[in-house]
Parts: structure tokens; C-alpha cells; sequence
């Protein structure tokens, strides 16, 4: 065996020993921390308390107007007045904007004319006929003539009033959206008007929950722009049809907007209170936690004279506030955790350090 082999086996040997040598180090510092007694964690905990609850249809709803339409132009032309302003409040029948009716005003001149002309023959007409000067026939013919220059007047004066728009109902205008000069044409939008208050929330509910509403029944609702705030409303109506894609139900409830300050296509949260309170175990909502076993809670039980947790698995219910009513799992009276279980493990030791009530 060469000396350059005996070197290098030596130092595999040497390399063999070091890394046993650190294993059996680690080895025996882990041993030792294990046997070693861990503290208890310190836990907040509350206690399982019975109580019962306001039973609520929850659902997504969206705010929408008593009247609410895009004000468009009837007839072509070019704007020559606008009698508004963005933002404004308006009544029933007020003139918002004119177009140009020079050529139709001309019009209807000449056929007021021919009107006159027609019913000076008619008259003339009515007086020969009773001396009987003229046969039936031309009679019928002169009032004929009258009857139809009235009509095309009145149809040309119907047109020319055609081109004022008037608002269709009381309401608040959006942004305004032609200006002086402006050519339209039938359709173009001018603004939009809504009326504000009162004002609906619609909302749907699973056919299923279809006993559970009624007209009259007062819904609770909240929207993202005012989080603070929560409104109610009372079902004035509900649809007599089912939609048959999603088994669904739309209901409508509707309040006073005296503030102006819903709008519609708002995101509104609702909640369907029903008069029947249910009764439900609660605790704090940070009680529950998830996990790959579904939704669990430590209760705190004593053993030995120690504090132990006990993973339980559960099954929350409503929420209401700060509070969960579980379906299972726990019993009134059990104290369970409310801050500390991300620490926890099942059996582990724990101490109590304070117990939360106000939930």
C-alpha cells in the first residue's frame, strides 16, 4: 500500500469520528432539553356562556332608487338652453334643457295659417250648407279640410314641445353631461336623475329560507362607505317566482334616505331579522381558530392539579359582535381560549393569566 493511500484512509477515518462524535453531541443535548420541563404558556381564556340571539338571514344586497333613469333626448338637435346644473335637485315637470326649433316654429306658422284659411271655409261652408247652396259632399269635404290642418298643427306644436326636456319625476340630477351648441341625436344621455328617498335594498335569499320573510319584517343592512352605520329597512316586497338557475329568492326592503347619503349600486351587507330569538352557546371570536382538521378550540381542563388544553373540534354558527355561537363541541360552563393558541399543542400545560367577559 502506497503512503499517499494510508494518508488519505487516515483522514476518512479522522473525518468518520468527527462526524459520529458531533451526532452523539447533538443527540445528547436534544435528550436533555426534552427531559427538561417546559413552563406552562400563559393563556387569556373566556367561559362557554348561554345566551340567545336575534336568529338573521344574512345576504349581499344592492341599494337601488324608488325611480332612477338617464335622461336622454327625445328628437334631434342642437342645444340651445340647458336650464341646469350638475348636482341639483329637481321637480316633477321641470324644463331641463331646449333644442333649436326655428325651422319647425316657421313651420308651425304657415300651418296656422292654413288652419285660419280652413276654418273660414268651414264656416262658410255651415251657412251655404243651411241655404242649401252646396251638396253634402262639399260640406263633408270643407270640414274635412279643417279637421286635418287642426291635426297637423297640433302634431307640429307636439313636436316643437317634444324639444324641451322636462324631468320625468322629483329627484337628484348626476353630472351633467351636454353643453351649449351640443347636436343630439334621439338617445344621446343628458344626465342622470334619481330619485333618492325613499330608497330599496334587494337582496336574494335560498328558496329554503323562503318561510323565514315576510312582508313587513324589518332587515338590517350596512354599506362600505359608512362602516359604522347600520340602517333598517322593513320587506315591502317579495318575489312571487323563483329563479330557477340559483333557487333563489329576491326580497326588497325599503327606508327613508332623508340624508341623501345611500346611492344606488351600493354594496349593502344585509341581515333578515326574524321575531324567534334561538338559543346558542357563544365565546369570543378569536376563541376559534382553523386548522387542517376544520374549526377547533382549546378548552382549559384540569388534571393532576395542573391546567391542561384540550383541542376540540367545533361547529361555529352566527356571529354576532365580538362573539361565535358554537353548534358543538363545548358545553356551558367550559373555559376555553382566546388569545395565546397559536403557542398551544393538545395536553400542553397552561397558566391562566386573565379571563375575558366582555365579549
Amino acid at each position: 500500500m502506497s503512503k499517499r493511500l494510508k494518508i488519505i484512509l487516515m483522514m476518512l477515518a479522522g473525518m468518520t469520528l468527527l462526524v459520529s462524535a458531533i451526532a452523539y453531541k447533538n443527540k445528547i443535548e436534544m435528550e436533555r432539553t426534552l427531559s427538561q420541563v417546559r413552563p406552562p404558556a400563559a393563556v387569556r381564556v373566556a367561559v362557554v356562556t348561554a345566551d340567545k340571539w336575534q336568529q338573521k338571514i344574512f345576504a349581499v344586497g344592492t341599494i337601488a332608487a324608488e325611480q332612477g333613469v338617464d335622461v336622454t333626448a327625445p328628437l334631434p338637435g342642437t342645444v340651445v338652453n340647458i336650464n341646469f346644473n350638475s348636482g341639483d335637485q329637481v321637480n316633477l315637470g321641470d324644463a331641463l334643457l331646449s333644442l333649436d326649433t326655428g325651422i319647425q316654429d316657421a313651420e308651425l306658422s304657415g300651418l296656422i295659417a292654413t288652419l285660419s284659411l280652413k276654418e273660414v271655409q268651414f264656416r262658410r261652408a255651415v251657412k251655404l250648407l243651411e241655404k242649401q247652396q252646396i251638396s253634402q259632399s262639399d260640406f263633408d269635404y270643407a270640414k274635412a279640410e279643417k279637421d286635418e290642418a287642426t291635426a297637423l298643427v297640433d302634431a307640429k306644436q307636439a313636436f316643437i314641445d317634444r324639444k324641451t326636456v322636462y324631468a320625468p319625476f322629483s329627484g337628484e340630477l348626476g353630472i351633467r353631461l351636454v353643453n351649449l351648441g351640443t347636436y343630439m341625436e334621439p338617445g344621446d344621455p343628458i344626465v342622470s336623475l334619481q330619485m333618492l328617498s325613499p330608497i330599496h335594498v334587494d337582496f336574494a335569499i335560498p328558496e329554503r329560507q323562503l318561510g323565514q320573510v315576510e312582508i313587513g319584517q324589518t332587515v338590517e343592512f350596512k354599506v362600505r362607505a359608512f362602516p359604522g352605520k347600520i340602517y333598517e329597512a322593513k320587506i315591502v316586497t317579495i318575489e312571487p317566482n323563483v329563479q330557477i338557475g340559483s333557487r333563489s329568492v329576491r326580497v326588497r326592503a325599503s327606508l327613508e334616505n332623508k340624508e341623501g347619503k345611500l346611492k344606488p349600486g351600493m354594496f349593502a351587507e344585509t341581515w333578515a331579522i326574524q321575531r324567534e330569538k334561538k338559543a346558542v352557546l357563544k365565546v369570543p371570536r378569536t376563541a376559534v381558530t382553523f386548522s387542517p382538521f376544520g374549526q377547533i378550540v382549546f378548552v382549559v381542563v384540569s388534571k393532576n392539579g395542573s391546567s391542561l388544553v384540550e383541542r376540540r373540534q367545533v361547529t361555529a354558527g352566527e356571529i354576532n359582535g365580538s362573539a361565535v355561537g358554537l353548534e358543538s363541541g363545548v358545553s356551558e360552563g367550559d373555559i376555553v381560549v382566546a388569545t395565546g393558541q397559536n403557542k398551544l399543542r393538545n395536553g400542553m400545560s397552561v397558566v391562566v393569566t386573565e379571563t375575558e367577559t366582555d365579549y
